[in-house]
């Protein structure tokens, strides 16, 4: 099994497990599998209804996608990352144990240190185990309290079926990260450095497109190193959040790793972080300007504001 250890930010990370396609000698599709797979096809299939269809003849299912899609990618992106780890079960265990499943750890040496590894990795298993069991019993709860929206005719019990899935999601989130706990304290992950990861990253932050950086040749080593150490300026000794991964370069990271369902992954990430940053520095700005006014001036004199009062 592969992890890969992806930082959004400076200080933010997302892990995302390769998973094993359905052709892969050993792997079995369980009945959870393929009932999770027959829903997303059913999404999929909402998804392409005609925009102009009438609202009896369909046309609530491209609403009810348009809708979904919007809450989806409200929900963290750490759940999604820890959602695409396999349950630990006991074969599973065993075989990790005996050393027969190697586990790794990919991510790009020159933008987070080795060190920062195992710190975040833990980070990531243990910070939202509580919260994941705590709305997976609230999602429980209230699956019997939205069963009478079954009533209404034509549309399925949406309210429910949201339940279903959020349960399902907080159980999925919480057994990986209990896996990812249990590899760590047996020290069953082995750190692996990638090059490819690095290339990755110097390109996605050098050019300013998807297109450039498919048109242009891979950064030199020289080229990596000096924009890791740009990177590493900017966050003014750790004390700034600084991204490192544009939302377009998702794309290019699923694409170099054969990995599609990363992409979505990487976007909404990037997404998340990039406005958690920004809500940040509002937030700082408007403290400071806060402060500005109501403050003494360098003089010993009180700000206008203050006079009028």
């Amino acid at each position: 099994m592969r992890l890969f250890l992806l930082p959004i930010s400076t200080r933010r990370a997302l892990i995302y497990c390769e998973r094993p396609s359905v052709g892969t000698p050993g792997h079995q599709v369980s009945l959870l599998d393929k009932a999770t797979n027959k829903a997303n096809q059913t999404w999929a299939n909402w998804e392409k209804t005609p925009s102009d269809a009438p609202w009896y003849r369909g046309g609530w299912k491209r609403s009810v996608t348009l809708h979904g899609n919007k809450v989806l990618r409200r929900i963290p992106y750490q759940e999604w990352g820890l959602k695409t780890l396999p349950a630990l079960s006991g074969g599973r265990r065993q075989n990790e144990l005996d050393g027969v499943d190697k586990v790794e750890v990919t991510f790009p040496g020159l933008f987070l240190k080795q060190d920062r590894v195992f710190p975040l990795l833990k980070q990531l298993a243990t910070e939202r185990q509580s919260l994941h069991r705590k709305r997976f019993w609230w999602s429980i709860v209230g699956m019997p309290i939205s069963a009478p929206f079954a009533l209404v005719p034509i549309i399925p019990n949406i309210p429910f079926f949201y339940l279903v899935f959020r349960a399902y999601s907080h159980w999925k989130a919480l057994s990986g990260s209990k896996h990812l706990e249990f590899l760590l304290k047996h020290n069953l992950i082995k750190p692996t450095p990638s090059t490819e990861l690095d290339e990755a990253y110097a390109a996605g932050l050098i050019h300013p497109r998807r297109e450039d950086s498919r048109n242009s040749p891979p950064p030199t080593k020289e080229q990596i190193e000096e924009v890791a150490e740009i990177v590493e300026r900017q966050t003014n000794n750790g004390s700034e959040d600084v991204m490192v991964l544009q939302k377009w370069n998702g794309k290019l990271l699923a694409e170099r790793f054969h990995l599609p369902e990363m992409e979505v992954e990487i976007e909404r990430a990037v997404e998340q972080v990039e406005s958690s940053i920004k809500a940040k520095e509002e937030l700082k700005e408007e403290k400071q300007e806060i402060e500005k006014s109501t403050s003494y001036g360098k003089n010993g004199v009180m700000s206008k504001h203050e006079s009028k009062r």
